[in-house]
């Protein structure tokens, strides 16, 4: 039997995401972290470090398994916008957001049992409509902005104002597929763990 992979995070869309592609874990294991950015810390680098510190955080908990850990951030230009915990904060994000694209960041990163570890920063271009009034308060209204960084959630009604994206749809939604099954084969998971020693 192989190693348990265990899932650092509370996120519903990344188990989701998972299971699309025939992943299950064998752990559910959320990381609490501080996710306050670093002084002067660019969006992908602060998607990249809480990814990692949320696999380490959690692999000490999990010795001998397979721990995958993932963090989204939305950026407009060095600006990283916040998990929105208000409806103001969601109505600043929304409002800055309208009328213009940004990018999203999400990295991955997954931790083997025998404690190596590989990452990946995947982003994508979101292009959003000009929002009139009506179209911000019936999604302030839906309560769907509560915890999503930059205030919307790109698979649920805020598609309906967004025109185009470029890149990874799994990656706006939380977790790039293509990548994360891409990385835990590569670290041998699920064909029967064996940790290879390096020449």
């Amino acid at each position: 039997m192989g190693a348990r992979l265990v899932l650092a995070s509370a996120s519903p869309r990344r188990l989701d995401l998972l299971a699309q592609s025939g992943i299950t874990p064998d752990v559910v294991d959320p990381a609490d972290i501080d996710e306050t950015p670093h002084p002067s810390e660019l969006p992908r680098r602060h998607a990249l470090r809480l990814a990692q510190d949320k696999a380490a955080l959690v692999a000490a908990r999990h010795p001998d398994s397979f721990v995958l850990a993932a963090d989204t951030v939305v950026g407009v230009g060095r600006r990283i916008l916040p998990k929105t915990e208000t409806e103001a904060s969601a109505r600043d994000c929304l409002k800055l957001l309208s009328g213009r694209s940004h990018r999203v960041f999400t990295g991955v990163c997954l931790v083997a049992p025998d404690g190596k570890s590989s990452t990946r920063v995947v982003e994508a271009r979101v292009q959003v409509k000009r929002l009139s009034k009506d179209d911000l308060e019936t999604y302030l209204a839906s309560g769907e902005w509560q915890g999503k960084a930059g205030g919307y959630a790109i698979q649920g009604l805020a598609s309906a104002y967004i025109p185009k994206i470029t890149g990874s749809y799994t990656a706006i939604v939380g977790l790039p597929l293509a990548e994360t099954v891409n990385l835990l084969a590569g670290a041998g998971w699920g064909a029967g763990y064996r940790a290879v020693s390096a020449p």
